[in-house]
């Protein structure tokens, strides 16, 4: 029987495939060190937890809820952004999903038809690109380089718009696979260059609540009156509030896009998963100076692995950040496939090579170190070390 060609044509799921190369792994090099996800290596505080075990419980989630949303939620997420923007966000413009990868993938289905063509930053986050395959849309690569912090240039992007035109314009900060953040001024370029095309913006920041105060307010987009007729924001709960398998995540949009975004939500979500959303009402507001917590300790890990790499010669740390390292390899060492699926089976250290994020990667790896705390992370030298 023949399935979806679309479905045929999208990538495997790189995250299963390098936790089957370390199914080879016989232990030689210590316990199995896996840096491949990007989850949080520890729980929820104990007062998120015991709020989602009692809405777990508790008659009135276990109903339908509005397909946007619960209204606390909504509001508490608005009241928030209003507040990181400096910008006044509206309840109405939120939609709370079931996770940011289904959130991108309804704001694709309302952006773009078949055939048409949206273009991702390279390197990109997998999901993004497995979507678009998915859906029949096009992804056009605009190439980010180590030598500019992997952050992409407004000039070459509206260049490459100019002769490939794209539906929308994704951009990813802080960025995964990179951990790079792009500057608010680039930002705005890109809104700029955007609207001057008719093309939509979607700004994914599912890392946001990890951004330095120095690099608050992440842009200043929401600013402009006008934001709701061409730009859609995306945002997780996932990682700041370490609630991955809730499935939470939101977006923010104009009434026109929302409009058509409800058939989605209709069809494919119904609503979220309801005792999160209870749970999450409160935590916006009550967890703030956990927040901030959460965000130290992920900075203290990304100086952890730093120093860590910096004992390593010949590789290359060519971005860091939030969550994510991404690691250029020695010369004379295996390219990127190779290198991942050897280290995994040889040294059982589980990482995801530069090929799983785009074309042009072939010398990249990236590891995900939010997960592995100070004892983790002094063994990823030696494991990476035995590459040669």
């Amino acid at each position: 029987m023949n399935l979806s060609a679309r479905l045929r044509e999208t990538a495997e799921p790189p995250i299963p495939a390098a936790r089957a190369w370390a199914a080879r792994y016989a232990g030689g090099a210590g316990p199995a060190l896996d840096l491949t996800q990007a989850v949080p290596g520890y729980p929820p505080p104990p007062e998120l937890l015991v709020r989602l075990a009692q809405a777990a419980g508790s008659r009135d989630c276990a109903g339908y809820g509005a397909i946007d949303g619960d209204p606390p939620l909504r509001k508490a997420l608005a009241d928030d952004m209003s507040a990181v923007y400096r910008a006044g966000i509206k309840a109405a413009d939120i939609a709370i999903t079931a996770g940011c990868n289904l959130a991108f993938a309804m704001t694709m289905a309302v952006l773009a038809e078949p055939g048409e063509a949206v273009m991702l930053p390279a390197p990109w986050y997998f999901n993004h690109q497995m979507a678009l395959t998915m859906q029949g849309v096009r992804a056009v690569p605009l190439p980010t380089r180590p030598e500019n912090g992997f952050v992409p240039d407004p000039a070459e992007t509206a260049a490459l718009m100019d002769a490939h035109p794209v539906r929308a314009l994704v951009l990813v900060s802080p960025n995964n696979p990179t951990g790079a953040v792009y500057p608010a001024a680039v930002i705005q370029e890109f809104s700029e260059i955007c609207r001057a095309r008719g093309t939509w913006l979607v700004l994914d920041e599912t890392y946001r609540d990890f951004l330095t105060p120095e690099q608050s307010p992440p842009h200043g987009l929401f600013g402009d009156p006008s934001w709701r007729d061409g730009l859609v924001h995306l945002y997780s709960f996932s990682k700041a509030y370490c609630v991955p398998g809730h499935r939470i995540g939101a977006i923010a949009a104009g009434p026109a896009f929302r409009a058509q975004l409800a058939k989605a939500l209709d069809t494919w979500q119904i609503c979220p998963a309801r005792p999160a959303q209870e749970a999450l009402a409160w935590a916006v507001s009550g967890l703030l100076e956990w927040r901030e917590g959460n965000r130290l300790l992920m900075a203290d890990r990304a100086k952890l692995f730093r120093a860590a790499v910096a004992q390593l010669p010949g590789w290359r740390l060519d971005a860091i950040g939030t969550y994510f390292a991404y690691l250029r390899l020695p010369e004379g060492a295996p390219d990127a496939l190779e290198s991942a699926e050897l280290l995994a089976s040889t040294q059982g250290l589980m990482t995801l090579p530069g090929p799983f994020f785009g074309p042009g990667q072939q010398r990249h790896l990236r590891l995900a170190f939010a997960n592995a705390g100070a004892e983790v992370l002094a063994q990823v030298p030696g494991r990476l070390a035995a590459l040669g």
